[in-house]
């Protein structure tokens, strides 16, 4: 009997770990990040930008099946609940529940930089950077849920302040200063996966010569475009 309850619990703990989780994150070649997606239950997507924003939300019919290289996301068809005008001001008009998850967003009182920003998708709390953490990365997310999100900081390059570093363990490098011209603040790697580029010297200067455009590192997705 103890063994079945342990069984239970268990399953019922992955399940609110694993309900909620970053899915993607849609990067260019030059180090922007346009969208870090956030997988629901029963296929729900919710995108947001580097700052903690909802872009977008919907059903992904494409998973488990392809790619969706387009992002192209359908109406989610289930429960769906918004704030009220009886709420907080800076809460008003936002997303409240998809389904069974619950979203929550800085209120009102809390300091400027935050108030309306998300604070939490079900399980998943967000934090931010702030000014003075480092002023190239005021406003990013820092972390979600367990994972942190790192960004190259000021004292840093030039041309690496601002983008992403790492994410959960996942290091995110860059061609130097230093390098040809044609690549130079291009992506390098992501986890174990590099990328290399045609030389100012050669045809499709500046065009990927290898890596791949989809990298999967420690279960996030990662899609790369704009080079």
């Amino acid at each position: 009997m103890k063994r079945i309850f342990s069984i239970t619990v268990s399953l019922f703990l992955c399940m609110v770990v694993f309900g909620q989780r970053i899915s993607k994150i849609t990067i260019t070649g030059s180090g922007s990040v346009s969208d870090i997606v956030i997988g629901l239950d029963e296929n729900v997507q919710v995108y947001l930008t580097k700052d903690g924003q909802i872009s977008k939300w919907g059903f992904d019919r494409f998973i488990g099946y392809q790619e969706n290289y387009n992002d192209y996301l359908e109406p989610y068809v289930g429960r769906v609940e918004y704030y009220s005008q009886n709420d907080d001001a800076a809460l008003r008009g936002k997303v409240k529940y998809i389904g069974k998850t619950m979203l929550t967003y800085y209120p009102s009182y809390e300091m400027e930089s935050l108030r309306g920003k998300l604070k939490s998708i079900g399980s998943l709390n967000m934090v931010y950077y702030q000014a003075y953490e480092d002023k190239a990365m005021a406003g990013s997310l820092k972390t979600i849920g367990q994972q942190n999100i790192e960004w190259y900081a000021s004292y840093e390059n030039e041309g690496l302040r601002g983008k992403l570093k790492g994410v959960g363990g996942i290091q995110v490098t860059y061609f130097g200063s230093f390098e040809d011209k044609a690549f130079r603040g291009k992506l390098k790697s992501i986890g174990s996966n590099y990328f290399t580029y045609y030389s100012s010297s050669e045809q499709y200067s500046g065009s990927m010569k290898s890596g791949a455009t989809t990298v999967t590192a420690n279960g996030i997705k990662f899609y790369v475009r704009g080079w």
